[in-house]
């Protein structure tokens, strides 16, 4: 649970009915063993925070709680890529490319795909949200609650955060299922920034809620 919460007022937070499950940036070739950023591969796997993503995703399958995973790739042609900054270039200069159809752009192991998960690609920015489907697809499903797992903390994660509260969701950050380099850089992050804005819980913590019983009520409605 989140201090100053009780236990009732967590679970309605994270309902499955009204909760998505976003992981960003999951993809083979950038958490996998051959990552264009094997820096950020050490630590996500190292941290521990994999291996919590994926537990989550598979609580969620169970749960009935939505799971969506938010790929960043490119074409091989590079058209409509973003170059307006120096993590652009640089990451079209990779030995590793996050190439529309290849191993590198796949959900990386041990997180496994359900057939009745949304993947959202994206071929410019920073952010999973902005200029997506993703907040289209979110309000479709009736969300309120997003909780935002994956990589990285230093660009990723915060933008989905931001952008998913700017939205009216109200974003759930899991401290040990997000990583970024180097990996004392995410607990500031978490402490400084996104504690400002997102709910700070623990993997543990939304597992035991989704594993609670509750009472079912009607669907909210989606943020205006």
């Amino acid at each position: 649970m989140v201090s100053g919460q009780s236990r009732e007022q967590f679970a309605a937070l994270l309902d499955p009915a009204t909760t998505v499950l976003l992981t960003v940036e999951c993809q083979q070739g950038v958490v996998g063993p051959d990552s264009a950023l094997p820096e950020l591969a050490r630590v996500a796997r190292s941290s521990g925070a994999l291996g919590n993503i994926a537990r989550l995703v598979a609580a969620a399958h169970g749960s009935g709680v939505q799971v969506m995973h938010a790929v960043a790739e490119s074409r091989p042609d590079g058209r409509g890529a973003s170059r307006n900054a120096r993590l652009f270039r640089a990451a079209a200069r990779l030995p590793v490319q996050q190439h529309t159809g290849t191993t590198a752009v796949r959900i990386a192991p041990p997180i496994e795909v359900a057939d009745e998960d949304l993947v959202v690609r994206r071929l410019h920015g920073l952010s999973p949200l902005a200029g997506t489907d993703v907040d289209a697809l979110l309000r479709n499903l009736g969300c309120r609650t997003l909780v935002v797992t994956g990589v990285s903390a230093n660009v990723a994660i915060p933008n989905a955060v931001f952008d998913a509260v700017n939205l009216g969701y109200t974003a759930v950050v899991p401290s040990d299922a997000i990583a970024g380099v180097p990996a004392d850089y995410t607990p500031a992050m978490i402490r400084n920034t996104l504690a400002l804005v997102a709910t700070i819980t623990t993997t543990d913590a939304i597992l035991g809620s989704w594993k609670a019983p509750r009472r079912r009520s009607g669907p909210a409605p989606t943020p205006g």
